[in-house]
Formats: C-alpha cells, structure tokens, sequence
C-alpha cells in the first residue's frame, strides 16, 4: 500500500493542510472502486498454496520467495491500514480544519471496508464522533487519550521507525542467504525446496517478532506496488464522480460532510456487530428517526437523505429488537409519510390516490430513495401477515397500501429501476395483514382499465405481468418469484374476481392434448416446470398458486398439471388417495370448469400421469404364452425384491390419510388392524355365547 504514513503525521503535526490534503486525495483516488480482500480469502490462498506444494512435492525457489514477500507484504499493508486509521480518527475528532474533514472522511470510508481495519473506528469515542459529523447527535466526542495529540503522532513514529529498522536488518539477513544459496549450485531440487520453506518459515517469524501490537507493526519492504485489493463496482446511486469537488459554500460543504460520515456509519454497521450494539447503546438510533422524520416534508430527494435511510436499514435488518422498536414507536406512519412525500400523492378518496397517466416518470434519486423506504418499511412489518391488526393498525396499513398501489403502477425512468420498485413493492405486499390488501381493488374502473366482473385489476394485471417477467429472465428465481408468487396464491384465496382473473391469464381452456403440460413457453408451463425444481420452497409456491386457481380440486389439478408433477403437492397435502380439497377457509364459487370440444375428445386417451395423449405403444406381451408371461412376472419380482433389500429403491403406498408410507408400514398397520378387528369379533362372540 503507497502510503507515506508517517508524512501525513508530520504535516498534521506542523499544521501543512495542503500536504495532508493532497496525500490523502492521492489514496482515495487510488483505492475509491477497491475493496479488501477478508481474512477467509487470504486463508484459501495460502491453503491453495499448500495443496499445490504437498502435491507436487517440489516447489520453486523463485516462487516461494515471491510468495513470501506477497504475504508479508499484504500483512504491512494491513498495519499501514490501522495506523491511518488510528490517525485519522484523532484527526476529525479534534473538530478544527474543517475543510479538510470531507477528504479525511472519504479515506477513513475506504478503509471502513476492511473488517480487520475496524478496532480504531467502532469505538464509542469514534463512533459519536461520526454521529455528530452526520448530525444525529450533538454531543461531543471525548479525546480517548488523555496525552497530548503530539505524543500520540511521535509515539507512532517511533513505532514505525523502529519496525522499518527491524525490516531493514532482515533484508539484510536474507540477502546473505540468497548470497549462499546462489554459491552452492549443486543442490539438488528437493534440497532447495527445503531451504525456501525454512527461509519462508524464518522471515515470516523475524518480520513480526516483538510486542509492538497491531497498530505499529509497519514494514517498508518488498514490492510496494503490490495492493491486497479488488476492484469493485461503483454505486450508480452516486450522481458525481468521487474525485469532483462540490461547490464552494458552507451548505454544500456541511452537506458533503454530513454523506461523507454516514457513508462510514453505514460500512460500520454492515461490518461489525460491536458497531451495532453500541449504535443502540449511545442511542444513535433515536438521533437517526428524528433526522428521517423531520426530513419527511423535504421538498426533493438528497443524496444524504438516501444514505440516511441506507443506515436505517442496515440497522434495522441486522438487530431485529430496533426494527421492533421502531415499529413501536410508530415507525409505520413516519416511513409512510416519507413514502407519500417522495411519492407527491394527491389523494382523491379516503384509500385512493391520483394516478396521473401524463405525470413524469420516478427519476433515479427518487426512485433509489422510495426503495429505502420499502425496504425499512418491510423490515418492521414483516411478522404483520399473519396477525389481526387493531382497527387502527388497519386503518394506517390500508393507507400503506394505497401508496403502495401508486409504487406499483408508476413507472420510473431507468426500466432497471422500474423493476426493482416493484419488486420491493412486491415483498412489503406480502408481509402486510391480507384483509388489508383489497384497497388494491376498491379503485372505480376506468374506461382504459382492466375489469373482471366489475372489479378494478389494473394492479392484479400488473403483478402478473411481473410475474411473467421474473420467469422468462430466470435468476435467482426463489429470492425473486416466491414473494410474488406467495402474495398471488393469498390474493386469489381471498378475492373471488382476483382468482378468475389470473386463471383466465394462467390457465385457460385445455385444448392443446398432445404436448406435456411443462412443454412450451407460457406461463403455465413454466409454472408447472417450477413444480418439480430441486428447490423445495420455489416448487410448492408453483404449485400452490395452481392449485388454488384449480380451486383445490383435486382432478381439476391433475388435468392441468399432469399427475407425475402434481404428485409433490399432494403428498405434501395428504391427497393422494383423491378428495376434493384440503381443509380451509376459502370459500370457492359453484362455478364449472367446462371442458373444450378438443379436451372432451381425447380425454380417455390422455395419459393422467404425463397430461397428453400419448402415441400407442405395442404390446411387450405380443406374442407371449401364458409360461412365458409367467416367467417374466417372475423375474421382474425379482429384480425389484433386490433393489428393495439393497434399499436402491423403497417400495411406497397410499395410506389411509393419503399420504406417501413405505410399503412395509402399510403391511404392519394392516396386520394390526386385522388382529384387532379379530381380537373384538371373538369378544363379540364369547358375549353372544353368554348370553
């Protein structure tokens, strides 16, 4: 890592704001798109290397050397990484050279990636401090040590001037080594590959001898542009490059300062556990929702409003008792008024809101903005599905939902984001108590609406749409369908119109006999695809909203599905053996399903298991006698009694219940049955004989 250390220390110390700025400028230009390697990559390539090493039984000299070097150079790297850190803490929390704190908090949000990095800044000195640059606190920072600042910088300069002699000798020491090793050319290679492990074992041991601690073990050696770091992906949520300046005034200025310090906020809390508890213990918490919510009335979207909700989430996602306190301390009406204002709803009813085709599209700083709202807001609402909220907590999730409504039908001027909006939309929906949902169907119907029996579906239509979308671009499909899947299958549990007219969209008439129902392109066969994936939860979300559209019944299921992929479903269900439904609330309309002219003609050739009419077969027992069929009943049994007690294969049956049992415990219930409906004839009768 190119940095002079020890020269930011001398111009803090002999006041040369110039000189610190342009060094540290130098590393944030350097390092704004790198991210550390963690310590569990370090570990796999030093383990790779081992396993290279144990299998070739040889290894170059060369190359042990380099690697050498590598790994001592990645562990000064890390302590000129603590140091600066160390530094720069005290550095801003001394309160003076303000214009320096933007460049000074951009280094320290580099170097807040490193988790190793991290002791420096989560302390509750540190941690206040940053607070009270981000403005969610007043209250001063104390000065950990209570020596003078100039102590503080000489006593790290001592260190590392002591750690680079230190390194200096071993250069020297392995110098002569490489020197001898050079003369003796007729070693042979097993012989060298020992002397370059023990050289390695060696210089490993004297780079880190002493008690010097984590802070000062800073080595000036080997090949100084070697960096321990990838390269990483830019935020496009940023609108400037990192190295432009913003404008001269002290508004912009405080503001940069202000995002600059909760940028490392954010990596603190996402990295450390010790960061969060303490961020709950110096109630940091408070500071942050009195921020949001007297930011709720904001007239546009800033880019330190959005790392504000960025670091709400953070926290309220990784320590659920704040996301319950916050929920508590009504959590709800706050982020839905922030909601309501980025949003600029205008309602026209109690439940509904204007939606103005001619308006402008969500531009992207809003849009990122309103999707930090769906992701807090889901994150203290998310054990509400299955609850029965009080008649106020209905009130304020209707008018949620009524919001939420408008998230789902505006469009946002990136289609990346567009998507992204209603996918989080999508999640909230789903964790919202289901009675409240039908706000997303009370809306009047227009005369460019779609309708089913009356009913407003505009927002059903666009859910399916959505739906279709995240199954034809098929990544990460559970973490992306089963949400909308899910919150599908209750909707059309819970409305009659909202299950007719998605069965309409997914499963029209049956016409088609002659392929298998996952063959094709739509969107039932992509659904019935998803019936029998490897992944359990995505499968039975698959086929939940299919059966609930098939009313439950049970033949009306296997017609569409097949019985070979509906067979999951019903052994999950106890159907097996048949039945109409499994026992529930949902109350189905009487309504047929009327089978097409084309379905009717080829019903009795369909193959129930498959779902199509298969091409007829010949006969294998064609030309067969009646031994010979024999024989070949015969060896089939045993082939199978094999494969059973090889347990290559387990026999299965339907049990009274419906369910899948293996064979053998269908047999031990029978017998059982039968000795016990044996053991009450013979009571009965020894009672007749009495008599």
């Amino acid at each position: 890592m190119d940095v002079d250390l020890v020269g930011i220390i001398q111009c803090i110390k002999q006041g040369d704001e110039n000189g610190v700025q342009i060094q540290l400028h130098e590393f944030n230009k350097e390092y704004a798109q790198c991210f550390f390697f963690d310590s569990e990559e370090r570990d796999r390539r030093k383990k790779t290397k081992l396993e290279e090493f144990r299998k070739n039984k040889v290894r170059d000299y060369a190359d042990s050397d380099s690697d050498c070097d590598q790994y001592d150079e990645e562990d000064r790297g890390l302590s000129i990484r603590q140091n600066l850190a160390l530094v720069l803490v005290r550095f801003i929390g001394t309160g003076d050279k303000c214009h320096l704190l933007r460049v000074s908090l951009r280094t320290l949000r580099i170097l807040s990636r490193d988790k190793k990095v991290l002791g420096p800044l989560v302390t509750d000195n540190a941690l206040l401090t940053l607070a009270k640059l981000a403005g969610l606190t007043t209250s001063d920072a104390s000065v950990e040590s209570g020596e003078p600042d100039s102590d503080f910088y000489n006593n790290i300069i001592a260190s590392l001037s002591e750690a680079k002699e230190m390194n200096c000798r071993t250069d020297e020491d392995q110098g002569d080594v490489e020197a001898n090793d050079q003369q003796d050319e007729c070693v042979d290679e097993d012989a060298i590959s020992d002397i370059s492990i023990a050289n390695s074992g060696d210089l490993d041991n004297i780079s880190w001898s002493g008690s010097h601690g984590p802070s000062v073990n800073e080595m000036q050696g080997g090949s100084r542009h070697h960096k321990a770091l990838e390269r990483g992906r830019k935020d496009r949520r940023e609108s400037k490059m990192e190295g432009e300046e913003v404008e001269e005034g002290g508004a912009s200025e405080e503001e940069a300062v202000r995002k600059e310090a909760l940028k490392v906020m954010c990596n603190l809390v996402y990295n450390s556990t010790w960061a969060q508890e303490r961020f709950s213990a110096l109630r940091l918490m408070c500071g942050l929702t009195e921020r949001l919510s007297s930011n709720v009335s904001g007239s546009s979207p800033s880019s330190v409003q959005f790392y504000e909700l960025r670091l709400m989430f953070l926290i309220t996602a990784l320590r659920r008792e704040l996301s319950t306190q916050l929920q508590q301390e009504g959590g709800v009406s706050i982020f839905t008024a922030a909601l309501e204002s980025c949003l600029d709803a205008q309602w026209k009813d109690q439940y509904e809101c204007v939606l103005d085709p001619a308006a402008p599209p969500i531009s992207p700083e809003a849009s990122q903005q309103i999707i930090e709202i769906l992701k807090i807001l889901f994150n203290i609402t998310y054990s509400t599905h299955r609850q029965e909220p009080s008649e106020d907590d209905a009130a304020l999730y209707r008018h949620l939902v009524a919001m939420l409504r408008l998230c789902l039908m505006k469009k946002c001027l990136l289609s990346d984001d567009t998507d992204e909006l209603q996918g989080h939309t999508v999640n909230l929906l789903s964790a919202l108590p289901l009675q409240c949902l039908n706000v997303l169907l009370i809306v009047p119907v227009e005369p460019n609406s779609t309708q089913c029996q009356g009913v407003n579906m505009d927002c059903v239509n666009t859910l399916v749409l959505f739906m279709e979308r995240r199954l034809e671009s098929g990544d990460k499909m559970k973490e992306k369908l089963t949400p909308v899947l899910n919150l599908l299958t209750e909707s059309c549990r819970a409305h009659r119109e909202t299950r007719r007219y998605i069965r309409e969209h997914i499963l029209p008439p049956l016409r088609d006999t002659s392929h298998r129902p996952e063959e094709g392109s739509t969107v039932k066969n992509r659904l019935v695809r998803l019936m029998t994936h490897l992944d359990t939860d995505l499968k039975h979300c698959a086929a939940d909203l299919i059966f609930v559209l098939c009313k439950e019944n049970v033949g009306r299921f296997v017609k569409y599905t097949g019985y070979g992929n509906a067979a999951g479903l019903l052994a999950t269900r106890g159907l097996l053996g048949g039945g109409s439904r499994t026992a529930s609330s949902s109350q189905y309309s009487s309504d047929s399903d009327s089978d097409t002219e084309e379905y009717r003609q080829a019903k009795d050739r369909i193959n129930p298991v498959t779902g199509r009419v298969e091409a007829e077969q010949p006969d294998p027992m064609e030309g067969m006698t009646e031994e010979e069929k024999e024989e070949e009943a015969k060896r089939l049994i045993m082939i199978f009694n094999k494969l059973s007690r090889d347990k290559i294969i387990q026999p299965m049956g339907v049990d009274s219940d419906g369910k899948l049992v293996p064979m053998s415990g269908l047999r031990d219930n029978s017998l059982t049955e039968e000795v016990k409906s044996g053991s009450e004839n013979e009571g009965e009768a020894e009672e007749g004989e009495k008599n």
